[in-house]
């Protein structure tokens, strides 16, 4: 009987959920470029407050505030789930779990360069094989309810973990069912 070695290389996803700060720092010039240089920019924000020695800073330096806010397409602004839990030695996604999965396929079919890739896992319990392949089942699974709700095959890839990146460790059932699961990350 011939033993075939199953080789898994992960690939990481890097989140886009976390802004950039943005640092803004102004060059002096004798060179008037409009007639308000000089002056301090007025705040438009009625509920903007800040303290004189702020508005002093702003007189001195000409820098304006800036707000940075999240992607419209971000499922963290929409508070959508980006983990999909499963039933003990089981691939159907749950009902619960259905209105996360259509705010991820609205989110991606709005924005068709978007990519996002689904992360199977699995608990400790089972030999490596087959934790390995039910987390991929567990992937395909929620990889197929996007693509049935119109997400192309493209913007979905679908990986598994098995038990190698528990949520949670320890041997209770408590801690299983947070490893039983199902990652949606953007690529």
């Amino acid at each position: 009987m011939q033993h075939q070695s199953t080789r898994f290389t992960p690939r990481f996803a890097l989140m886009g959920a976390i802004a950039a700060a943005a640092l803004l720092s102004a060059c002096g010039s004798s060179v008037k470029l409009d007639e308000n240089a000089g002056k301090p920019a007025p705040i438009s924000d009625a509920s903007t407050k800040s303290s004189q020695a702020d508005a002093n800073a702003n007189a001195s330096s000409n820098v304006n505030q800036v707000v940075l806010t999240p992607k419209n397409d971000d499922a963290l602004a929409g508070g959508l789930t980006r983990v999909i839990y499963f039933d003990f030695d089981s691939f159907v996604v749950k009902e619960e779990f259905s209105g996360a999965i259509d705010g991820h396929a609205k989110r991606l079919t709005a924005n068709k360069g978007k990519k996002v890739i689904v992360e199977g896992h699995t608990d400790e319990r089972g030999g490596r094989e087959y934790n390995l392949a039910l987390g991929q089942k567990r992937a395909e699974a929620v990889q197929k309810s996007l693509t049935l709700l119109g997400v192309s095959a493209e913007q979905v890839e679908a990986v598994s973990f098995g038990e190698e990146r528990p949520a949670v460790t320890g041997a209770s059932e408590e801690a299983w069912a947070k490893n039983r699961r199902a990652e949606i990350k953007d690529r």
